[in-house]
């Protein structure tokens, strides 16, 4: 068997090394993470505004006073994340981020229309919808930041700059030198928002919203590609790389998209239209003790193992456990290379998932809403803030039990084994 583990790892592990150390994967990644303060204030803005104790009446005087907190973070998230990425890109490059940010942004905005259609039918300019700023303008945002990050790098590299005389101020010294690359790269954006408009009578927006992002973001709020996600990330972290970092680098886009999808229905008040978001995965799998769930493990250390070796591992684990961090399960039982836990590691996960998505695709419990709960809240909180009941609560408790069904029996073999070879 650890024949076998090993030579699964040669495989594995340097295509997974290239997948982590991908620099558009890191860059995406980083440009989330950048945004991750103003979805959490929106969030917590969202929740507020719904307390489900609070009568209508009060809720419309909380949305009509603080409703501007949302507006201004998670309904514009494109915005934030289409400078992370100019920005991040070009460091990587060992260019300025701060004009590469600026350009990145400022070529998302030549791509997006200033008009909008009113609900009378009355066409308006000079307005900027939000929904091009949110969810639906999240791919168009993402292709056109990387795209034009790469160009203002590029040029960049080549010289092609104004270079001010030493006396002259940092701070202008850096603008002179960004002008010709950013004119160039954005050049480049108004002659394709122009060719797009003028010849095809449309706008990217639309025809990335038709043709990438509808199609990705199906594929990706469904059961199938969740669980493929789950096994990968449960896989990886086996061998001890960090299945979240790399998996999610890649979905996250999809996930975020979803729930900006779901949250916007949600406070117009409409039916829910995805399960799966990237608050679904991480309050129903790593807000129930990290990735794996472990909470349960660790209660099953404590509780019911012999040997004191697991007891106080157990001991250890539970505190962070409950705030789902758990490197001191994975690498203290552990969890990387142990072939004899491989199997509830694995599909403890894809089990409970597979449970939470058709009962609340059955109405049984309620969905996330679209706000983002921080992956550190503990278990039973962070299920009631993500779906907004009590309901959301109750079933993470659940899925903590069909978790320790699922690894009970294997823990106590581990257990009896260990004390037997002493």
């Amino acid at each position: 068997m650890n024949n076998l583990m090993d030579k699964i790892s040669e495989k594995i592990m340097p295509l997974a090394n290239i997948l982590g150390e991908n620099r558009y994967l890191k860059v995406l990644r980083d440009a989330f993470m950048l945004a991750f303060p103003m979805i959490m204030f929106g969030s917590i803005v969202v929740v507020i505004i719904n307390l489900p104790f609070l009568n209508d009446t009060t809720q419309e005087s909380l949305s009509f006073l603080i409703g501007n907190g949302e507006n201004a973070t998670m309904a514009v998230l494109t915005m934030f994340v289409t400078f992370s990425i100019g920005y991040y890109l070009s460091k990587s490059y060992d260019v300025e981020g701060i004009y590469g940010g600026a350009v990145s942004f400022a070529s998302f905005l030549l791509l997006t229309p200033f008009n909008m259609t009113s609900e009378s039918g009355e066409e308006i300019s000079g307005v900027l919808s939000l929904d091009r700023l949110g969810a639906k303008g999240m791919f168009v945002g993402m292709i056109a930041a990387f795209l034009a990050a790469e160009i203002y790098c590029r040029i960049t590299k080549k010289g092609w700059q104004i270079k001010m005389p030493s006396g002259v101020p940092p701070a202008v010294s850096k603008s002179f030198a960004a002008l010709i690359p950013a004119i160039i790269t954005l050049s480049v954006f108004l002659l394709i928002n122009a060719v797009v408009v003028g010849i095809f009578t449309t706008n990217l927006h639309d025809i990335i919203y038709e043709l990438i992002q509808q199609p990705l973001t199906g594929l990706g709020s469904t059961l199938p590609a969740t669980l493929i996600a789950l096994f990968l990330v449960q896989f990886l972290w086996f061998f001890g790389l960090h299945g979240q970092i790399i998996i999610n680098s890649v979905l996250d886009p999809i996930w975020n998209t979803l729930m900006l999808e779901n949250l916007e229905a949600f406070r117009n008040g409409e039916e829910l239209p995805h399960i799966i978001t990237k608050a679904f995965m991480e309050t129903f799998t790593v807000g129930i003790g990290g990735s794996g769930m472990t909470l349960a493990v660790v209660l099953i250390m404590m509780f019911f193992m012999k040997k004191k070796q697991y007891k106080d591992i157990g001991r250890l684990g539970v505190a962070p456990g409950i705030f789902n961090v758990n490197e001191p399960v994975i690498f203290g039982l552990p969890i990387v290379l142990n072939a004899a836990i491989l199997i509830p590691w694995v599909l403890a996960p894809l089990i409970v998932t597979t449970f939470n998505y058709f009962v609340m695709s059955a109405g049984i419990f309620p969905i996330p809403t679209g706000v983002q709960v921080p992956w550190t809240v503990p278990i039973v909180a962070s299920g009631i803030l993500a779906t907004n009941s009590w309901m959301g609560g109750l079933l993470q408790i659940i899925d903590l039990l069909i978790v320790m069904v699922i690894w009970y029996p294997f823990l106590r073999s581990l257990d009896r084994n260990t004390q037997e070879a002493l």
